[in-house]
């Protein structure tokens, strides 16, 4: 009976004092989330290439075969728009919220003509966006963005060394800017 009351005991001495140093480490790690490190790349609303070493905000592309971007954006003063156009052998985007929930995401075969043409809106922006339709977005997908701030992900494959300078150019040249009509 001794033994059992000890082994309480130091659990719940145990379970205290882990509580205790994760309630005081818990401002190391807040900031560190992908969001976070995304906003901390450059500014907002552009696509920018991840190295393959870690940089400052600890983002990297770690995968021989695919060559990865990032863009925050935010859709409070309009819609965002992404497009990304070329001949790779594979591309996805994926689009996440500033908790780095996954909102949205496709790729080159869920793609109209292979091509990536995506707008992101408040449900209310997509609702004028669809009253007063431009031609500039008969291509393009809709999709409805639940909190105002987020970061895309485009990644492009490069299955060997001869296709490097098309995926380079292919996500130099993708955008991720504020939609105008």
């Amino acid at each position: 009976m001794r033994s059992a009351l000890f082994a309480i005991l130091v659990g719940l001495f145990g379970a205290a004092l882990l509580h205790i140093v994760i309630i005081l480490a818990l401002p190391n790690f807040t900031g560190r989330d992908a969001y976070s490190r995304v906003l901390g790349l450059y500014e907002m609303d552009s696509f920018f290439p991840l190295a393959t070493e870690p940089g400052a905000t600890g983002l990297a592309n770690d995968d021989p075969f695919l060559r990865v971007a990032v863009c925050g954006f935010s859709v409070d003063g309009g819609p965002a728009r992404f497009i990304a156009k070329g001949s790779v052998p594979f591309w996805s985007v994926a689009i996440y919220d500033a908790n780095s929930n996954e909102i949205f995401s496709m790729n080159d075969h869920t793609a109209v003509n292979g091509n990536l043409d995506l707008v992101m809106a408040t449900p209310i922006q997509l609702i004028d966006l669809r009253k007063t339709p431009a031609a500039s977005l008969a291509q393009s997908i809709l999709v409805s963005m639940p909190d105002e701030e987020g970061y895309a992900v485009l990644r492009a494959l490069a299955p060997t060394d001869s296709y490097e300078e098309t995926v380079r150019n292919f996500l130099a040249e993708s955008s991720c800017e504020p939609f105008r009509r």
